[in-house]
């Protein structure tokens, strides 16, 4: 019995000293200090919201707005409370729903459209419904187009290209910027104004109640056919449009010379003074900002 009791008695000299003890300690609290620091959650800094992600983000709101408005209002239909309300509808869609956005701001002139002839309506419904199945992935910058009619009365079309650059994808930014002529040729018409290249022959759209569907085509077709202007016009900007992305990475001066050659284009039509100056300005910024961002 007391050869047991003294095998279980604690033996002192098998007791860890003081001093390697602390050792001990001190190399288990440096070994989990890291995966303490590792579980510790890391605080981010919010992230910063640039001048261009606010424009992408507001600039189709404004597309949306002004082509609504300007839709609602290119024939004499809605009241003006409905203006108003077919506008806010067409920018909070394009807010949250770019696809429905697109689809209101298009739909806007279908009734003053349909109220002044019945074939033009049904024209311009399937125009609109191809429009929006070209611009269904992006939808976003589907109504770049309608920069067309509000840079043509200042003589801005050949800015169109450069405008139209959002636009993903060739075939779409070549469209964005045919259909910017030909829309603002339209709209123009529609108003009875001159069409709105300097230099073109045709006047306004002679269109009545009872036209049909082809008819109201075939017309359309012969104005941007026989006028040599608003076809190269459209043409070439189209071509400009879808180009610009590779000039611009074959060579520094690649947008400088698109915007000479452009600019040239519009002074053998006939361009003023003051939309020439403006339309080499532009130009002249683009090249430059090109130039700055390849260095």
């Amino acid at each position: 019995m007391a050869a047991v009791e003294g095998a279980l008695a604690p033996n002192p000299e098998r007791r860890p000293r003081a001093s390697a003890l602390a050792s001990d300690l001190r190399n288990a609290i440096r070994k989990d200090a890291p995966r303490q620091a590792r579980s510790r959650p890391q605080t981010t800094a919010a992230p910063v919201t640039r001048p261009e992600e606010l424009g992408r983000r507001f600039a189709p709101v404004g597309l949306a707005a002004v082509s609504a408005a300007l839709g609602a209002t290119l024939l004499p239909f809605w009241p003006p409370a409905l203006v108003v309300a077919i506008t806010l509808v067409a920018a909070l869609a394009a807010w949250r729903m770019p696809r429905v956005g697109l689809a209101v701001a298009l739909a806007a002139p279908l009734f003053p459209l349909g109220n002044a002839a019945e074939g033009a309506a049904i024209l311009y419904g399937l125009l609109a419904l191809g429009w929006i199945a070209v611009s269904w992935q992006d939808a976003r910058w589907g109504l770049l187009f309608v920069t067309g009619p509000l840079l043509a009365p200042l003589g801005l079309l050949a800015l169109v290209p450069l405008v139209v650059q959002p636009v993903r994808g060739i075939v779409r930014r070549a469209a964005q910027a045919v259909v910017a002529v030909l829309a603002a040729a339209v709209v123009a018409g529609v108003a009875g104004d001159d069409l709105p290249l300097p230099g073109a022959l045709a006047k306004g759209f002679a269109i009545s109640p009872q036209d049909s569907v082809r008819e109201i085509a075939a017309g359309l077709w012969q104005t941007a056919l026989l006028d040599p202007v608003l076809l190269g016009g459209a043409v070439a900007l189209g071509l400009a449009a879808a180009a610009l992305p590779w000039i611009r990475r074959q060579s520094g001066y690649g947008v400088l010379a698109v915007g000479i050659a452009l600019t040239a284009g519009s002074v053998v039509v006939g361009a003023g003074f003051a939309g020439t100056l403006l339309v080499a300005l532009g130009w002249a910024i683009a090249a430059a900002i090109s130039a700055g961002t390849r260095q």
